[in-house]
């Protein structure tokens, strides 16, 4: 089971197992992650689940798509690494990834 390293609010680093196929959204909000809310329940239309992704991993989770992109302009703290984290799914070849949970 691959597993994810999100760094928390607070600056905690937590680091989860989670079945493949299943969105950073909700992984983080089954853990009670503070600062993923997913109000629109993963349907790329809130960016209530920002993360930022660890620039190491950034070719392997891949760039956002224009829905996303539109979604994203939303956030305030935008950065070159930025993704919804309902559009990333894991999978076996994230294990280990790392993100940061930056919030709306």
């Amino acid at each position: 089971m691959p597993k994810v390293i999100f760094e928390t609010l607070d600056g905690e680093r937590r680091e989860v197992e989670a079945a493949a196929d299943i969105s950073l959204m909700e992984i983080a909000l089954a853990e009670g992650l503070e600062g993923i809310d997913g109000e629109c329940g993963g349907a790329c239309s809130c960016a209530t689940c920002h993360v930022e992704v660890n620039a190491k991993w950034w070719a392997a989770v891949g760039k956002p798509e224009d829905m996303e992109l539109d979604m994203l302009d939303f956030c305030e703290e935008l950065t070159e690494h930025s993704r919804l984290g309902c559009q990333v799914k894991m999978t076996d070849a994230l294990d280990g990834l790392e993100v940061k949970i930056v919030g709306r």
